[in-house]
């Protein structure tokens, strides 16, 4: 937050009727803000100064797409404004309302919620995604994306795991090979959120009220999302201690929820779940790789380097 004005930011801000700036924790590769509109709570997301706004930076992006599917069935918030700035000294923004309830991950934050609702959030998290899947891109006007593939996103992630030390991620090489060899068949495009797991959804109980953090949507492969919640959702993947280990509902009941609630086949389920795990291994020693340059690193980010290794035997276990 210390590259941007904020008091700027509250001028520029105060001509949309928003008031009472607040950082807010939340958003990867934007600056996130509580705020005020009248009486009603708002959300504003800012791209970074000082960099051009693409690719994840690109605020006025995730307003597109959430304003998109605000006429469909996934729950998204309100899109109130836009301001486009003059980027890169003054970024984009946009307003959006604060949904109501709460965005945790159940497996790994170590928020409470009642263990009653776990359970349920799980299955209507399927449900949602199944959504958002069966949205045609043309039906959201999004016919000029371009489409991407299996072979792209383990491409993608390969590109990162090239610029970490090669020691937190053993033969990761190995895992990229067989990914590549074995990648499934294309389905039909949809829209690809990139980071579908519970801690990107607000839930009132049981019930999903939105889908945030758009930073990475697309246009590809739906199963890249499927693959991504199901290892997210598994105690397995990252074996963590957490009250919420036995109330989980199984992978295969997840899975069936999803497909169900999608209304066809889903093949090749557990390719994508092995990309979700090397593509983890990669998101992760990155993180690793920044916290490891702070003048004083975090110890719970520097203890996710020995789950690295495991990571990537599991992707391979998956493929097996």
């Amino acid at each position: 937050m210390s590259d941007l004005d904020v008091e700027a930011l509250s001028t520029r801000l105060a001509t949309l009727g928003i008031s009472d700036v607040q950082p807010l924790a939340g958003g990867a590769s934007s600056l996130t803000f509580r705020a005020s509109q009248g009486m009603r709570p708002v959300v504003v997301k800012v791209a970074p100064p000082g960099h051009d706004p693409v690719g994840h930076r690109d605020v006025l992006r995730q307003a597109r797409i959430i304003e998109a599917l605000a006429a469909t069935d996934v729950p998204v918030p309100e899109v109130l404004g836009t301001d486009r700035g003059a980027p890169p000294e003054v970024p984009p923004l946009f307003v959006m309302s604060l949904a109501e309830g709460e965005a945790f991950e159940p497996l790994f934050d170590a928020a409470a919620a009642p263990h009653d609702s776990v359970p349920d959030r799980y299955r209507s998290a399927a449900r949602v995604m199944a959504a958002l899947h069966r949205v045609t891109p043309a039906e959201l006007g999004l016919t000029g994306e371009p489409i991407g593939d299996a072979c792209a996103e383990v491409d993608r992630w390969s590109a990162t795991l090239q610029t970490v030390d090669p020691h937190l991620v053993p033969d990761w090489g190995r895992v990229r090979d067989a990914l590549r060899a074995s990648a499934p068949a294309p389905v039909r495009a949809s829209v690809v959120h990139g980071d579908f797991r519970l801690g990107n959804l607000v839930a009132r109980g049981a019930r999903i009220t939105a889908v945030i953090d758009w930073e990475i949507w697309s246009v590809g492969d739906p199963r890249v999302d499927a693959g991504w919640f199901l290892v997210n959702a598994d105690p397995a993947t990252y074996r963590r201690p957490s009250p919420y280990v036995e109330v989980v509902p199984p992978i295969a009941e997840l899975a069936a929820c999803y497909t169900d609630a999608v209304g066809a086949a889903v093949p090749d389920l557990r390719w994508f779940m092995a990309l979700a795990c090397f593509k983890s291994a990669a998101t992760w020693s990155l993180i690793v790789k920044h916290n490891r340059r702070r003048s004083r690193p975090r110890a719970e980010l520097e203890e996710m380097a020995s789950a690295l290794p495991g990571l990537l035997r599991r992707a391979t276990d998956l493929l097996g």
